[in-house]
């Protein structure tokens, strides 16, 4: 059996479900290639700024590196910006929901938040508030998503500095996305709550 039977999930039977779920978890060991090939999509999206997106979040990778960060973190960099061609008014919480099946709640949190914590450098010539992260100000991670934002990610449009490239970067992405999903051994209890 290659193709289900059924065409309302409800009436699926047991072996079909059994047969999907072995095609699904074949296709789930490819997610480490997936990601890696967004990433190099990233090369020809958002124009405008002196790098491209792919240049811009492995500079923010490679900083989050030399400032002797865990893999999580370093790949977290990488992808912070994952989700500006399909979600260009939410990013952030689509790059989190990317990662947060594999690494600690920590990591999750200042993805999901960095956009709103990016405001800071911009958003008042707008007329917003660059402010808006203080609501925030009580969070234990707030401070880690502020040294986020102002040591890689707005940091990281540089033409000139040494950046490492994603080949440098795909070991740790491989490593991370073949974890097991939501293992309690690299989320924590935190993590899986939010399923």
């Amino acid at each position: 059996m290659n193709t289900v039977t059924f065409t309302q999930m409800k009436d699926g039977t047991r072996d079909e479900y059994l047969m999907l779920g072995e095609l699904e978890d074949r296709f789930v060991e490819g997610l480490p290639e997936r990601i890696l090939e967004a990433l190099k999509a990233l090369e020809n999206t958002l124009s405008g700024y002196r790098v491209s997106r792919l240049d811009h979040v492995l500079q923010s990778a490679t900083r989050a590196e030399e400032d002797g960060e865990d893999e999580e973190m370093i790949v977290a960099a990488l992808i912070h910006d994952l989700g500006d061609d399909l979600a260009p008014h939410n990013h952030s919480q689509y790059a989190a929901s990317i990662i947060r099946p594999y690494v600690r709640a920590e990591v999750t949190w200042i993805i999901e938040h960095h956009g709103l914590f990016q405001n800071y450098y911009y958003i008042h010539h707008f007329g917003g508030d660059p402010l808006e992260r203080d609501r925030y100000q009580d969070h234990p991670w707030y401070q880690r998503c502020v040294d986020f934002c102002e040591r890689w990610d707005q940091a990281s449009f540089d033409p000139d500095y040494p950046t490492r490239p994603l080949e440098h970067f795909a070991p740790m992405v491989r490593r991370i996305f073949s974890r097991p999903a939501f293992d309690p051994a690299y989320v924590g209890d935190e993590s899986v709550r939010h399923l």
